[in-house]
């Protein structure tokens, strides 16, 4: 059995990942259904911590609710460990940048704490996350995916982040990795 993996995140319609070009061997690209913009990643703690962190999110959303917000997708980098070992590409935002950071800052360490008893020492970065290497990815294989990165266009590539949703693994993770236990609807 996999260690836990629990996240609060906006889901994204992520029909425009199978649009595409072909990744480098040894790379997963995310389903549609798993793309998301990540608001408090838990990690590996228990079921009731997550759902302590959920319960946060209702209290906060039932005294100040957080508005629905429009995003745009601009530039895949890497993301997480170094350049040469990063753990995914993922799209940065253009278009509603600052509110997103805003909202992440204002909420992020609170659940985080909620749930684990942390906070996270970095800064805000709104991403969304479109491909993962495996573990057997080979330099070559890494530095081929950051070519096929670079040379990705996104402008255009619009979203409206209107909920948040608790997250796990999937049962099943060969067709998906993630699961959502409940969602929340934001505000208009």
């Amino acid at each position: 059995m996999p260690r836990p993996n629990w996240f609060l995140a906006f889901p994204v319609d992520g029909a425009f990942v199978l649009e595409l070009p072909p990744l480098p061997a040894q790379f997963r690209r995310f389903h549609p259904d798993d793309v998301h913009l990540t608001l408090a990643f838990l990690g590996g703690c228990a079921e009731p911590a997550a759902l302590a962190a959920l319960a946060l999110l209702d209290e906060r959303l039932e005294r100040a609710p957080i508005a629905s917000m429009a995003i745009s997708l601009g530039e895949v980098v890497p993301m997480g460990g170094s350049r040469r070992a990063y753990t995914a590409l993922s799209a940065l935002l253009v278009e509603g940048k600052a509110a997103v950071t805003e909202c992440l800052a204002a909420h992020r360490d609170a659940l985080l704490e909620a749930a684990t008893g942390r906070r996270d020492a970095r800064a805000p970065k709104p991403h969304i996350s479109l491909a993962r290497p495996k573990t057997r990815a080979t330099e070559a294989q890494r530095e081929a995916a950051l070519r096929w990165a670079s040379e990705l266009d996104l402008r255009g590539q619009a979203a409206r982040l209107d909920r948040i949703a608790l997250y796990t693994w999937a049962e099943n993770r060969q067709e998906r990795l993630f699961r959502v236990v409940a969602e929340r609807r934001l505000g208009s």
